[in-house]
């Protein structure tokens, strides 16, 4: 006679690795963190440099590590104001707090979470990351505060019990560094044994400020990529070795999937809330326009005065941009407007939709 409940058990470890639409790789389910970010639609709220671990392969540029700042997205943060405003031009679904260690700054941590779920509600879903344990006050006050699910960067399966313990959804995100395959399996092991909901599996990669470390451990980039060769390959070892013997959810994050789909998504929501009249939004969600350069300080509204009046333009579609002090147009009125106005220099721009507006693009006319 067949043992059921047995059966169930054996069947519930017989489990594959699949790929998600945005070429990740998961076994089991996606979380919920996961999922929104992936759609681009998750805050990014930074909310302090500071951390205890100094990990050799940190990525965070040197203004914000080991530096007490806040960042809504790409915007330093001045009051609760500009994270509400931010959240609210990118239509946020929910918000992932990062740093640095959050836990650093707990009780400012707190008021976040607090503060976006009064704004935009219980749906509104927080995921945070941290590395220290946590007393067990504080993992009662973030559960109490609406908490959704919470990211230990840890060897140790302490920190993820005992949050597990306070009822919160909790599991652990590492990077995946090349052939460390059987020390995460060993985790895996331990993990499991504690009931982890989940663990996230990341692509190493080269940044400005580990750079000099990779390569003294003898690290090496894949070809046109900046993520470390062999990481992958690692990676796929412990979710093949995960899908067989353990129950929690394992998600593994290629490098690619941050730029080319996670943040592509979110600036293609931002862009839509924020783009003006007269500029488009490309398929990567940049904003493509046209501008007038060189445009002599204090002339540029005179300039924008003098097209409108010659040529009869929406107005709507010519503007002074006063944080760049240029006069900004529709990239077709730019293009013919730069053939009947040669003491004018045109030009067409992409640029990012966000608070640093970085160009990507600058093509003369």
């Amino acid at each position: 006679m067949i043992n059921v409940s047995k059966w169930a058990e054996v069947m519930v470890k017989q489990r594959i690795v699949g790929k998600t639409r945005a070429d990740s790789m998961l076994v089991g389910r996606l979380q919920r963190g996961c999922q929104l970010c992936i759609r681009g639609a998750k805050l990014v709220l930074f909310v302090t440099g500071l951390c205890k671990r100094g990990c050799f392969y940190c990525p965070l540029s040197d203004k914000r590590k080991n530096k007490d700042v806040t960042y809504a997205n790409e915007i330093p943060v001045k009051s609760t104001n500009d994270v509400i405003e931010e959240a609210e031009s990118m239509s946020a679904l929910g918000t992932g707090i990062t740093g640095g260690d959050p836990s650093m700054r707990i009780e400012r941590t707190i008021s976040y979470i607090r503060l976006l779920k009064s704004k935009f509600g219980k749906k509104h879903h927080i995921h945070m990351y941290c590395c220290e344990a946590i007393p067990d006050e504080w993992l009662a006050k973030l559960k109490k505060a609406g908490l959704d699910e919470i990211r230990f960067h840890t060897w140790s399966v302490a920190p993820v019990k005992a949050a597990l313990d306070a009822g919160l959804l909790a599991g652990v995100e590492l990077p995946v560094e090349p052939g460390n395959h059987l020390k995460l399996i060993d985790l895996f092991r331990k993990l499991d044994e504690i009931g982890c909901k989940f663990a996230n599996l990341n692509e190493l990669e080269f940044s400005e400020t580990n750079f000099e470390e990779f390569k003294a451990r003898g690290y090496e980039a894949k070809q046109d990529s900046m993520a470390v060769k062999g990481s992958e390959e690692t990676a796929m070892k412990v979710l093949e070795w995960g899908a067989k013997n353990v129950d929690f959810e394992i998600h593994y994050c290629p490098s690619p999937l941050k730029d080319a789909v996670q943040l592509r998504n979110r600036l293609k929501r931002k862009a839509r809330n924020v783009a003006e009249p007269h500029e488009e939004i490309t398929e990567d969600g940049l904003l493509f326009k046209g501008v007038v350069l060189d445009v002599p300080a204090g002339k540029t509204r005179s300039v924008r005065s003098l097209l409108l009046k010659k040529y009869q333009i929406d107005p709507e579609l010519v503007t002074v941009n006063s944080k760049k002090k240029r006069v900004e147009i529709h990239w077709s009125l730019a293009e013919k407007l730069s053939k009947l106005e040669p003491s004018l220099k045109f030009a067409l721009v992409e640029e990012y939709p966000t608070f640093d507006a970085l160009e990507t693009t600058v093509i003369p006319l």
